[in-house]
């Protein structure tokens, strides 16, 4: 797990500036790699990279790589888990190597085959690989998103880097603010790929793989669509095959995140997803610890996890810490998590406080449970959302029907207090809409009041949709489409992204296992039978052992901290006299908070 960075000029040459332009962004993200720095320059092109050693702990596997052959050269951030069934394949064709590192694996597999690796590989990554003779720069990343990858067109060539605060950092690109990322993260809460909050700096979409030549950055190319898994008919099988389906799948997925040259640790909670994965390593005899975060608020509510991450602990003799985190630490590091956030989030600072637990305990590694929902139907939403569209769509088709529930849902809005019910007529009636509805934090109607009328008009437009910023799900049934949905959305662009920068300001490599596309692969045929819950108890059942009934039947509580306490004493400490919007004391607190995270990311007038 590490930094990438790099520069592609448009002419023949390099510049002296544009490498200390590359070594700026290196800099500005030393905590994803404090275990050493490069940067490796040739004619058109500098490559930076940031080091967190986790496999091959030796120098000799640090990057930016060059090839034995020296044709090509790889800085990489991620890992591929199947590298080592990969390098013997390699090595069968007598290709040999002078590490054990999985870099060096994919820079061997790139010369062999190009992009026509990609599908080869089972892991997170976003990597960026040079070619000397046809002097092109490869940029991909992995199906899922879990890497992220930010690249920048400018007049002089293309710049790229793992974080959108590195490519700033370069000076090459201008801090003018991009009003579709503006305008999502008002409205969802995070901002939707591929758009970043500077115009002109955007995320290489998931899934995608890019070629920059001449200084000129080509048009992505989709190599792996997850959404296409959730699209397909599914197979009928009884309740025992599919049990051992997702049992095989599952064991597989884990037991390939186990891989590491450092000690791994788990994320736990008292809930099915961290749970299951303890469960599973303690089966396939590994050794590690389990972390759980708790809050004083909390203690003896049922949002409290750390009586059933105890107990799951207990059940299968897993060392366990405890970390317990207050009101005045959160205060303490609100300075250093706006700092890591790299793109704004009312989301992320769970994570934050686990990824801190674990550092301190001396981990380089943790596995987290996070994305078991989106996959195993997880949430309320995925059986309320299909009903409301359904219900949406009988009051549309009713003659002044939609008028009627606007009407309605505007009185029951009780001013600020329950902003979104006034959106309700206008989203009802498709899966996007009411999806949207769910999801979203503020209205496009409020927007004029948050960012101004012509930013706001002209970031809609940009985003496209309604609902802003999406697309048709076209999913299989439903339920199918609030899973794909909430994968490319929700999981895509606010947990997975928080997870990165939340772990890596600690760094800390966190690890999905429940996030896997050869997982996702494995499971697209049985999937609609997850539905209603059934897909819960299946992953909670995968383990020769299974998780306890009580864990089973535990209501959801997610992995929460008590935002609502301790936002309203630094909220309020703010004057909101002068935007009626979040003046009201009833305003969410999650509003709020955009508005502080968005001030403080243009503290500086950018």
């Amino acid at each position: 797990m590490c930094g990438v960075a790099g520069f592609v000029s448009a002419g023949d040459g390099l510049e002296l500036s544009s490498v200390d332009a590359v070594r700026r962004m290196t800099e500005r993200m030393r905590l994803r790699g404090p275990d050493a720095e490069g940067v490796w320059t040739a004619p058109c092109v500098a490559l930076g990279h940031r080091r967190l050693a986790i496999q091959d702990l030796d120098a000799r596997s640090n990057q930016p790589m060059v090839s034995t052959d020296g044709e090509y050269c790889i800085t990489f951030n991620g890992e591929i888990y199947n590298f080592h069934e990969l390098r013997r394949e390699l090595e069968a064709e007598g290709v040999a190597f002078r590490t054990t590192s999985d870099t060096e694996v994919l820079l061997a597999l790139y010369a062999r085959d190009g992009e026509r690796m990609l599908p080869r590989l089972r892991g997170m990554f976003a990597f960026a690989i040079w070619s000397v003779r046809s002097r092109e720069l490869f940029l991909a990343r992995d199906p899922y998103g879990i890497k992220p990858l930010y690249y920048a067109q400018t007049g002089h060539g293309v710049v790229f880097a793992s974080q959108v605060k590195a490519v700033l950092a370069s000076g090459l690109v201008s801090p003018a603010r991009e009003t579709a990322g503006v305008a999502g993260f008002y409205l969802w809460g995070t901002v939707p790929e591929p758009w970043t909050l500077y115009r002109g700096v955007f995320s290489l979409p998931a899934g995608c793989w890019m070629r920059v030549r001449q200084g000129r950055a080509e048009t992505a190319v989709c190599w792996n669509d997850i959404r296409d898994n959730w699209r397909q008919q599914g197979v009928q099988l009884s309740g025992e095959e599919l049990q051992e389906a997702v049992r095989r799948a599952v064991v597989d997925s884990v037991s390939a995140h186990l891989v590491s040259d450092v000690p791994v640790s788990v994320f736990l909670s008292g809930g099915i997803d961290s749970g299951t994965i303890a469960a599973l390593i303690s089966e396939l005899g590994g050794q590690v610890e389990g972390i759980t975060v708790g809050f004083k608020e909390f203690i003896f509510k049922h949002e409290d996890e750390v009586p059933s991450a105890t107990s799951i602990a207990e059940h299968y003799g897993l060392p366990h810490s405890v970390r317990r985190i207050t009101r005045d630490e959160f205060e303490q590091d609100i300075p250093q998590i706006l700092d890591a956030m790299d793109q704004p989030s009312i989301d992320g600072v769970n994570t934050w406080f686990a990824a801190k637990a674990a550092a301190e305990r001396g981990y380089k590694v943790v596995l987290s449970g996070v994305g078991g929902d989106e996959l195993f139907y997880g949430y309320d939403l995925m059986k309320q959302l299909p009903r409301n569209a359904r219900l949406g769509r009988a009051a549309a088709a009713i003659p002044g029907g939609r008028a009627l529930v606007g009407a309605a849902c505007t009185s029951l809005a009780n001013g600020h207090r329950h902003p979104k019910l006034k959106g309700i007529a206008k989203y009802l009636d498709t899966l996007e809409g009411v999806y949207y509805l769910k999801r979203c934090l503020f209205l496009p109607e409020e927007l004029p009041l948050l960012m101004g009328e012509e930013s706001a008009r002209e970031g809609l437009a940009r985003l496209g949709g309604p609902p802003p910023g999406m697309a048709k799900a076209n999913a299989v049934n439903d339920g199918a489409g609030v899973c794909l949905l909430d994968s490319t959305h929700y999981l895509r662009n606010q947990l997975l992204r928080d997870s990165d920068w939340a772990s890596m300001a600690h760094s800390l490599e966190l690890r999905t296992p429940l996030v896997d596309a050869a997982l996702l692969d494995a499971l697209k045929l049985c999937q609609t039978s997850f539905a209603g819950g059934a897909g819960k108890r299946l992953l909670a059942q995968s383990p020769a052992s299974p998780l306890p009934e009580e864990i089973i039947q535990r209501k959801k509580s997610g992995f929460g901290v008590p935002m609502t306490q301790w936002l309203a004493a630094a909220t309020e400490r703010r004057d909101w006299s002068s935007m009626a919007l979040l003046a009201d004391r009833g305003t969410p607190w999650t509003r709020r908070w955009a508005k502080m995270v968005m001030d403080e990311e243009f503290k500086d007038g950018r």
